[in-house]
């Protein structure tokens, strides 16, 4: 029974251990309610929701398959026009961790966020809004 449950410890370890190597990450759970907890911390610069205005940075309705630099009215670096960026879950996360090493020139001064949890569920919370802002 030991030389069993040894076996199933060191399997298990050798899978995550796999799986860490390989780059994957397992798939976060996402929570837009606790998403929209996350996103008080970019409402000083961003809005989403009917009639959200550009801020210091550009209105986020719509999100989910825009082209980076794209929102109307907004005054873009040529770093964000340029990126090639097309907002998805992927894209996004790997920006708002570190958006000045993603985007080198960006305008946007933010240290990123670093927990993938929050990461996911401010996706959720964001991916929600429309193009007019209303929830999908």
């Amino acid at each position: 029974m030991i030389k069993t449950t040894r076996v199933a410890v060191v399997t298990a370890a050798a899978g995550i251990a796999c799986v860490a190597a390989s780059g994957m990450s397992p798939a976060w759970a996402q929570d837009a309610s606790k998403g929209e907890q996350v996103f008080n911390m970019c409402s000083p610069c961003h809005a989403v929701g009917p009639d959200a205005p550009n801020k210091i940075g550009p209105q986020l309705n719509g999100l989910d398959g825009r082209r980076s630099g794209t929102a109307a009215d907004f005054s873009y670096s040529q770093a964000n026009k340029n990126s090639g960026i097309v907002w998805d879950e992927k894209s996004f996360a790997a920006y708002i961790t570190d958006p000045k090493s993603v985007v080198p020139g960006t305008k946007m001064v933010f240290p990123g966020i670093k927990d993938p949890q929050r990461i996911a569920d401010l996706w959720a919370y964001l991916k929600q809004f429309d193009a007019s802002g209303n929830k999908k």
